[in-house]
């Protein structure tokens, strides 16, 4: 009898370190073992008052794991991250292990979005396109360009060009005056560093005109190559007294009117940006400039070039004199046309 129970015994004690062996072995693959995510990404919200628990029971309903509630307690607890889980939207990429996750949440690694101010926009097309975004909260809606410029701390400013070319990241539950006051701040300083690395006699006189001369350069330029010269023949256009006779501003001062081709009758109507009928710089910028634009403006090439035609390719043919701009007219626009 007492063999019989040393041996019932011993196959307890085995079966007890069996059942212990294989929930540790049961566990670490749990630990290591990717998440169910699938091929995409997938999002995975943490609430205000979130516990472990109730994180564990969305993530089951996600069907992202079915582990039991204890795997995560240890892996929380071995892994110091159950004691603070930051609020937030977070993006769990294919791959993702339950160690990662929670090493995600504690550390706030929330869910990135962007959204890109293109070089050349105008303040139209900016709103337009921040208009079609629903992972921003959409403050602008019925606003008008006065409204905007009062939300944005900048009252009685003029909105376009203020805002910086260039991508911006941001989380659920930013809004689109978040992005354009980021966008604007960056602007500031872009100008601020171009205008203190500006050229020794440059034209332009102040950071602003700076500014307006680089997005009428934005609006020309069809090669980056080409920025500093368009640029060099503005600046010597405005040194001369000469008008600039630009397109871009005369297709912004008409805007609605203008439906693709400029006409004739767009370059006689006389607007505060028409640089056919007026001289100087128009009153406000015309465009969103880059930053390249902004360095181009500060620091125009040198030469005697006063002229430009665009070949129908991107690039220009930049000529001295009114005679050699004809003949160049006469071969790329008259021509095609």
């Amino acid at each position: 009898m007492r063999r019989l129970m040393r041996f019932a015994g011993l196959l307890l004690l085995l079966g007890a370190l069996g059942v212990a062996l294989y929930l540790c072995w049961d566990y670490r693959q749990f630990e290591s073992a990717p998440l169910a995510v699938g091929e995409a990404s997938q999002s995975f919200e943490v609430a205000s008052g979130d516990s472990l628990a109730r994180i564990v029971a969305r993530v089951r309903q996600q069907g992202l794991s079915n582990a039991p509630d204890q795997y995560w307690r240890v892996l929380g607890w071995r892994s110091d991250t159950a004691r603070r889980l930051q609020v937030g939207e977070y993006e769990i990429k294919p791959g993702t292990t339950a160690l990662e996750f929670l090493q995600q949440l504690h550390a706030g690694r929330v869910r990135q979005y962007r959204f890109t101010v293109v070089e050349g926009w105008n303040i139209r097309e900016l709103r337009a396109a921040l208009a079609t975004r629903s992972d921003l909260v959409q403050r602008l809606a019925g606003a008008d360009d006065a409204e905007m410029m009062q939300l944005l701390d900048r009252p009685g400013a003029h909105p376009e060009g203020r805002f910086l070319p260039e991508t911006y990241a941001f989380v659920r539950g930013s809004s689109d005056i978040d992005v354009l006051k980021r966008a604007a701040t960056a602007m500031d300083r872009a100008v601020e560093r171009a205008w203190s690395e500006r050229a020794p006699g440059v034209v332009v006189k102040t950071p602003e005109e700076a500014l307006i001369l680089a997005s009428v350069i934005e609006k020309e330029t069809g090669k980056a190559s080409e920025r500093r010269r368009i640029a060099g023949v503005f600046s010597r256009r405005l040194q001369r007294g000469m008008l600039l006779q630009t397109d871009p501003t005369v297709i912004y001062g008409v805007g609605d009117a203008y439906a693709g081709n400029i006409t004739r009758v767009h370059l006689a109507t006389d607007t505060p940006y028409n640089t056919y009928t007026r001289a100087g710089l128009p009153p406000t910028p015309i465009a969103m400039p880059g930053v390249d634009a902004l360095r181009a403006a500060v620091d125009p090439a040198p030469g005697e070039e006063l002229y430009f035609v665009a070949r129908g390719d991107g690039s220009h043919e930049f000529t001295a004199n009114l005679a050699a701009h004809n003949a160049a007219v006469a071969k790329y626009q008259l021509g095609r046309r």
